[in-house]
């Protein structure tokens, strides 16, 4: 699973290692278990996770279905009561989660989305936020955009999220318009791209090469 099994701890991280590790252990300690099956189980079980990893990677749909989607817990500013519900989380600890991200009034937050591995990741109201180009009164240079709140994706490895274009109400044409601005002549060059709240794309292209 690499950093990703310490770093961004999902449900289905946390019962790969723990399964794993009470395979291992048992095979360790308990000299009355057949060696030779008990090694298979511990192969079989980590080919199973490392498939499943690596299909996450390559199908969106599979990485839903295995980790589940982000969960919007604030929105504009007013708490999603539902979705705490649904979440089985309370205004006490949605408040802690906020200390943590040194927020002590949900009045500054406009948005607040909890990730799959647990982190709460905010947005912070207009007001409360660092000097930005709205203040500067400076337009955004892609008026047809539907306004956007926070950063949206548009393309994941390489393939159009329909689902974000629609609300964004924009299409494939004007996406591969803006990437052949930007020097971009295929959807397949691109890793991943986003959106910026003042319109602004911003992409990182496919096998980028680090300067050393």
């Amino acid at each position: 699973m690499g950093r990703k099994q310490i770093s961004q701890l999902t449900f289905f991280n946390y019962i790969t290692g723990i399964s794993i590790g009470t395979l291992a252990a048992t095979i360790s300690i308990d000299r009355s278990i057949n060696l030779a099956e008990s090694a298979t189980a511990l192969i079989i079980w980590t080919l199973l996770t490392i498939f499943v990893a690596m299909l996450s990677i390559k199908s969106r749909k599979a990485k839903v279905l295995i980790d589940g989607q982000p969960k919007i817990v604030i929105k504009e500013g007013k708490i999603m009561e539902d979705t705490l519900k649904d979440l089985r989380l309370d205004t006490d600890s949605l408040r802690a989660m906020l200390r943590n991200k040194s927020i002590f009034s949900m009045k500054e937050v406009e948005y607040a989305i909890l990730e799959t591995n647990g982190e709460l990741s905010i947005l912070k109201k207009f007001e409360d936020q660092a000097l930005s180009k709205k203040d500067l009164n400076i337009p955004s240079k892609n008026e047809r955009i539907n306004k956007t709140s926070i950063p949206v994706e548009i393309i994941v490895d390489g393939k159009i999220i329909h689902e974000n274009i629609n609300k964004l109400n924009v299409n494939k044409e004007w996406i591969l318009d803006q990437l052949h601005q930007k020097g971009v002549h295929s959807l397949s060059n691109v890793f991943y791209a986003e959106v910026q709240e003042n319109g602004d794309i911003f992409i990182d292209k496919r096998n980028d090469h680090l300067l050393h």
